[in-house]
């Protein structure tokens, strides 16, 4: 996703951000908080499982909240997205189908079969039309990445194939943070 970074707004603009976000006034932005203030594109609220996934990655303390610090770096993380989806939203639809997602995923490194590339699509289109929304996106690559990660802390020789006993799997599995 690299290509598709965009320049940090200045420190001044994200506070005046920051400070909307935060509704209860705590120094802190809550998923709650946060899922309020996104946008998908749609008149929807943002995916709260999406939000959840990014409180966790810039949550520093563990506290189930971003500090303005690491809301800097959310909002970056965010606005990054954007300019990636919209650059596979091919037709400006304001969704990616099928087709957009594979082109995607490639671009991403990844090589998906159509049967799984259309596996993606069906769980991650929360409305059932064949299309993934903006923030569906989001946690559709986040899980994807996070999924590929595990694999490859086992896949030693890089081959695709692992073996593992049901007990690692398990452990593999419940230790992600998605």
């Amino acid at each position: 996703m690299s290509q598709f970074a965009s320049p940090m707004p200045s420190r001044e603009f994200l506070w005046d951000v920051f400070q909307r976000v935060d509704k209860d006034r705590s120094g802190h932005i809550s998923a709650d908080e946060l899922q309020m203030a996104l946008s998908n594109g749609t008149w929807n609220p943002f995916n709260p499982e999406t939000v959840r996934l990014m409180i966790g990655m810039f949550d520093k303390q563990s506290r189930g909240t971003v500090n303005f610090e690491d809301f800097g770096a959310l909002w970056k993380y965010v606005t990054d997205w954007q300019g990636c989806f919209r650059s596979f939203d091919r037709d400006n639809s304001g969704n990616i189908d099928k087709e957009e997602l594979k082109n995607a995923l490639i671009a991403f490194g990844y090589r998906l079969s159509d049967n799984i590339v259309g596996l993606l699509v069906r769980k991650f289109d929360r409305f059932g039309r064949g299309t993934i929304l903006f923030d569906d996106f989001i946690q559709c690559c986040i899980i994807l990445y996070t999924l590929t990660a595990s694999f490859r802390q086992y896949d030693t020789d890089q081959d695709g194939v692992i073996s593992i006993h049901y007990e690692q799997f398990l452990g593999m599995v419940f230790s992600l943070k998605i």
